[in-house]
């Protein structure tokens, strides 16, 4: 098993019940510190049809995001996970942070409704795999089961 995912599994006991601020500012950190070459990690929470800004390690961020405005919103509205090897090639891109060249976005959902997304970014062109995907993805079906507590 990855060390990441191990860690988040052995940090989070799913028979303890944790406030979601506790758990979404935990994981970043932990993200952070052990997965290598990025310069951003936090999470975006889907409130009053936008995205708002929540627990995350690394520069101050954009605090709002319409839907369908960059990756975020684009994975927001299409509910999919998502890697984009070249942020600048993307159209629509929002550069909270110019040194941010590649971006993966995972979207966080509970009982089929949009909660937030995890949202990774790096100063390397083409920074995130399919294997780093399904790491995430793994993480947020855990992180699921923490917050429907």
């Amino acid at each position: 098993m990855n060390n990441l995912l191990n860690t988040v599994y052995n940090y989070f006991d799913l028979n303890q019940k944790y406030d979601d601020v506790t758990i979404l500012s935990n994981l970043s950190a932990i993200i952070y510190d052990q997965f290598p070459d990025i310069n951003w990690v936090g999470f975006y929470l889907f409130k009053n049809n936008e995205l708002i800004l929540g627990p995350f390690q690394g520069k101050p961020a954009c605090m709002k995001i319409a839907l369908n405005r960059g990756v975020c919103g684009h994975c927001a509205s299409t509910l999919q996970s998502i890697i984009v090897n070249d942020v600048h090639l993307f159209p629509g891109h929002i550069a909270c942070d110019s040194a941010s060249n590649s971006e993966l976005v995972v979207p966080i959902i509970i009982d089929e409704k949009l909660y937030g997304l995890l949202d990774i970014d790096s100063p390397l062109i083409a920074r995130f795999s399919d294997e780093d995907l399904q790491l995430m993805t793994n993480i947020v079906k855990h992180l699921t089961i923490l917050l429907k507590k």
